[in-house]
């Protein structure tokens, strides 16, 4: 899935409070681990994610090879809208 670093930063920050903690304990992987998805490089707490970034618009074009924290996310932020 490609998306870019501008969307995926929008998307963190759509999601209400708690929603990262919600989304490591339903994943069962480290908070620390969510935020270095979303763009954090705190990698001593949490693990490298499967993501690659390419120079481009936008902040770049981004690489997701494993879709689970954002499928989560938009699922989080979809719930928001439909209420």
């Amino acid at each position: 899935m490609n998306i870019t670093f501008d969307e995926l930063r929008q998307i963190k920050h759509s999601l209400p409070t708690g929603s990262i903690s919600k989304i490591a304990q339903d994943l069962e992987i480290d908070e620390q681990t969510v935020r270095n998805y979303f763009g954090g490089d705190h990698y001593n707490n949490g693990d490298v994610v499967d993501l690659h970034i390419e120079p481009g618009p936008s902040g770049g074009i981004v690489n997701v090879e494993d879709t689970r924290i954002i499928e989560a996310a938009r699922k989080i932020i979809g719930g928001i809208s439909n209420n």
